[in-house]
């Protein structure tokens, strides 16, 4: 795997830091809505509140990623789940729609797994099927949110999707994570093409690397 050049004074010394300000910000600030969806979650899909799965973060390394679930645990007649499509409710979709599955990951950034802006971190059954270049997403702590975030992240194709990833391992500056940051609460607000989970959605990287 080729090692990441940190690049200037913001991503060598600031980044980290402004990572657990706004950790600590966030949980502090909205406490109140962290214990509201977790009740609502509660109550309309029952326990777990939270949804727990294994990512590869920096330099592969893999942890727990942690969200407030969106899906049932509804079970056919053989006793397998059912489809994702089925078990996923109204309230889940809203979950999603407004990104408020995602409050849990303030934790992950808080502990280090993560950081407010980076390559969402995929599933780790894909590692196999990137290219030496596609790897280098790895090269930094996965995000909350990112570039390929704001550019359409479920409308692009993989292969384009990935590359805006690396683009963004090679330019991180403060200036570009504060663009970042604007645009996904903008587009948060409209609920237009940015879902900052729901990777599944756009299609399985290790299908699609196969055919």
């Amino acid at each position: 795997m080729s090692k990441h050049r940190h690049g200037g004074i913001y991503e060598r010394f600031f980044k980290r830091l402004l990572d657990i300000v706004c950790a600590l910000l966030a949980i502090t600030v909205f406490c109140w809505l962290y214990a509201l969806v977790a009740l609502l979650v509660k109550i309309k899909l029952g326990s777990p509140v939270l949804f727990k799965q294994d990512r590869p973060g920096k330099n592969e390394k893999v942890f727990r990623l942690y969200k407030f679930r969106t899906m049932t645990d509804k079970r056919g007649e053989n006793g397998e789940l059912l489809p994702d499509e089925v078990r996923l409710t109204k309230f889940g979709k809203l979950l999603r729609k407004t990104s408020l599955d995602e409050l849990p990951e303030a934790f992950n950034i808080l502990c280090g797994d993560m950081s407010v802006v980076g390559p969402r971190p995929l599933f780790v059954s894909y590692l196999p099927y990137y290219s030496e270049r596609e790897k280098r997403r790895h090269d930094v702590r996965p995000g909350l949110t990112g570039l390929a975030q704001i550019n359409g992240r479920n409308v692009t194709q993989w292969d384009e999707r990935l590359e805006t990833d690396v683009r963004y391992v090679e330019n991180i500056t403060f200036l570009g994570d504060l663009k970042i940051v604007g645009k996904t609460i903008v587009k948060t607000i409209k609920r237009s093409d940015v879902l900052m989970g729901n990777e599944i959605s756009a299609g399985r990287l290790d299908v699609v690397r196969k055919k």
